[in-house]
């Protein structure tokens, strides 16, 4: 049975909001989702931190879809058998249902906005079938950019690929069709193509306002087409879309962005730095825009700007793929002259790299060597050593739970020359791109003479667990306490390695 409330109620003087989610459970779950063409369901736990910080965006998704698309969602605590069903082994777990079938899970934003983003392309038909001029120009007048195909005919193969493409990523882009090429002549459409419009809030003398695909269209090419095209010279950056900018060397300019209410003076700094990005368009140098105040956490942490930096003039960045950082320190001028200095440095390989890093401690003699961003080469990239090394926060119960063992460790081993047992709080320095770290505690062994190639240790974590890989990894036998390792069972070792 499933509760929807559809009055305000009052309990205890207590006044209890009517909630646009559906609650699902065990005995209602399949009648229930099969009643609707999509639903979005979260498979959550009470006592889950993450379920928690979803709950209030979930809730405001759920009004904002009303009528559009139904958000659920199943408490897995006392829903055991719909849970275990669907494979979930982690919350909050949500998945798509289309018309009662397990249709994809859902990895799309979890901020309230964006759920509802998401959402919307999920409903109704992947791609808007247009029969006029009016239809054309309402599609593509839009917030985000428009892929829309001009076909001569219903029956064309071209137009069924297109259909299959926009199934396939309706979840990222906004699709449209027509059988009538008339549609496109204004746009220079002549033939069978595929066309990317770009928000009409982004238009720029700086780069043309669509683009014309030239390949046959296929799942593959227009994915391709699409991830080339979409963003333009300068996009706009969100927290939405910015998983999808990921990878890239990008600069972002930082200041008042607002393109709900103020498009005129976004774009006014926006072209300033499509001007200056123009002339190292050959680069492979990415830009974007993106609103101050939305990023101004990842700006403190990340490149130690607070809210009164710069002013109201833009902020100026550079992240590469390699995670390496840069800022510009000289002030944005409106003629873009100092963009100018800022990017022909940064392309000359001038600029100072910018390097989130606690300060190193003044006596670093423990058991346990504290590796912070400024002393990782000189701890961790020496080439003689073999290190063990920790990454942590220090609000992760099991990095607490371990460092007693770890100190231990570090004890057993005080006396090898060879070895170092370290650890590096990941949230306060910045974590070379070559070390994969996405949860705590990570930890890798770095061999001497192999600092390109880090191993992530995946054994138990008690002290004799790793004694025993390192046993089998380190370069140099190890000396436990004062007592040397019996070297007859490390020759043996050595020589069954080389028979190998």
């Amino acid at each position: 049975m499933f509760c929807i409330l559809f009055f305000p109620v009052l309990r205890h003087n207590v006044f209890v909001a009517a909630s646009d989610v559906l609650e699902l459970g065990d005995s209602d779950f399949d009648d229930t989702v099969a009643e609707y063409e999509t639903v979005l369901v979260e498979f959550f736990a009470p006592w889950c931190g993450h379920c928690q910080q979803l709950a209030p965006e979930y809730e405001t998704a759920a009004t904002k879809l009303k009528g559009t698309v139904s958000l659920a969602k199943v408490d897995c605590t006392v829903n055991s058998e719909t849970c275990g069903r669907f494979g979930v082994n982690g919350y909050p777990t949500l998945k798509m249902f289309r018309n009662g079938e397990d249709f994809a899970a859902y990895d799309g934003p979890r901020s309230a906005d964006g759920i509802v983003s998401y959402m919307k392309k999920q409903a109704g038909p992947s791609s808007v079938p247009l029969h006029n001029e009016r239809d054309l120009d309402a599609f593509v007048n839009h917030f985000e950019a428009s892929v829309v195909g001009f076909f001569s005919s219903a029956d064309s193969s071209q137009m069924a690929e297109f259909l299959k493409a926009s199934s396939a990523m309706r979840d990222s882009h906004r699709f449209a069709h027509t059988a009538d090429l008339s549609l496109g002549l204004k746009h220079g459409v002549e033939s069978d193509t595929v066309v990317l419009f770009r928000p009409p809030r982004l238009n720029s003398k700086f780069e043309d306002s669509l683009v014309k695909s030239d390949e046959a269209v296929s799942i593959a090419s227009l994915r391709q087409f699409i991830r080339d095209n979409v963003f333009g010279l300068c996009p706009h950056l969100t927290a939405e879309n910015r998983e999808n900018m990921r990878g890239r060397d990008l600069l972002v300019a930082y200041y008042d962005v607002d393109y709900l209410r103020n498009i005129k003076g976004t774009n006014y700094w926006r072209n300033r730095v499509m001007k200056v990005a123009t002339q190292f368009q050959s680069q492979g140098l990415n830009y974007a825009v993106a609103n101050r105040a939305e990023f101004q956490e990842e700006l403190e942490e990340e490149f130690g700007l607070g809210p009164a930096d710069g002013g109201e003039l833009p902020l100026i960045t550079i992240r590469n793929r390699e995670g390496q950082k840069y800022s510009m320190q000289e002030e944005f001028t409106r003629d873009g002259k100092s963009l100018e200095r800022f990017l022909e440095d940064y392309f000359a390989g001038k600029l100072k790299r910018q390097v989130k890093s606690e300060a190193a401690p003044e006596n670093n003699d423990g058991p346990v060597k504290v590796v912070v961003a400024d002393n990782f080469e000189e701890l961790v990239n020496n080439p003689s050593k073999d290190v063990l090394l920790e990454f942590y926060a220090p609000w992760c119960g099991h990095c607490k739970s371990l460092e007693p063992k770890y100190t231990e460790l570090g004890e057993q081993l005080s006396a090898n020359t060879h070895i170092v047992i370290a650890k590096m709080d990941a949230t306060a320095n910045d974590v070379p791109p070559t070390y994969d770290v996405q949860g705590f505690p990570t930890i890798f062994f770095v061999p001497a003479g192999q600092k390109d190639l880090p191993r992530k240790y995946e054994g138990g974590r008690e002290v004799n667990d790793f004694l025993n890989y390192l046993k089998e990894v380190a370069t140099h036998p190890l000396i436990l306490g004062n007592a040397r390792e019996d070297l007859d069972e490390w020759t043996g070792k050595e020589a069954k390695k080389q028979k190998t």
